[in-house]
């Protein structure tokens, strides 16, 4: 789920509100492929460094570990602010990495296209290759129409052997 503009500058500081800005639509766009490294790399280490708080927190509070830093608020919800702002620079990830895809596919297009077109322009450059086929017949033999006359079956036969066997089948039936 994603949040709104004015709910992640609320829990951003200063210096992580602007890189998680430049993640949004209209500046992720023009950002090239080495600042999108750059910003993922950021955002990764923002948001496993949040990640790693809350779950020390929650560990804390539970009385598993010993608590770092600075106390632990009373009650099972005391990192909650700690957890959304991990929500805010997981899902600012999200976007710089399906954008990051983006760019490496059409490079990657772009290539393949560059590739081809160079096996294209070789395979046109070079002679065709076009064997003699030997001695062959010009247009090989015509067919003959046959001289044999076609049968006739005369109209009432047609249809007449079926019949027998339903006669034949009839009369066993009836013994």
């Amino acid at each position: 789920m994603s949040l709104a503009f004015a709910t992640e500058s609320r829990l951003l500081a200063e210096d992580e509100l602007e890189p998680v800005q430049r993640s949004h639509f209209p500046l992720l766009e023009g950002l090239d492929r080495a600042a999108l490294l750059d910003l993922a790399r950021w955002l990764r280490d923002r948001r496993d460094r949040a990640r790693d708080l809350v779950r020390d927190r929650r560990r804390a509070g539970r009385g598993k570990a010993e608590p770092r830093g600075g106390t632990p608020g009373p009650g099972p919800h005391a990192e909650r602010g700690m957890a959304a702002k991990k929500q805010v620079f997981a899902g600012a990830l999200k976007r710089v990495n399906a954008r990051l895809d983006a760019v490496l596919a059409e490079e990657r297009r772009a290539r393949n296209a560059a590739k081809l077109r160079a096996v294209l322009a070789e395979r046109q450059a070079t002679a065709p290759h076009h064997p003699d086929g030997g001695a062959t017949a010009r247009h090989g033999l015509r067919a003959k129409p046959s001289r044999m006359p076609r049968p006739t079956i005369h109209g009432a036969r047609i249809g007449s052997t079926s019949r027998a066997g339903r006669v034949a089948q009839a009369h066993r039936d009836a013994r």
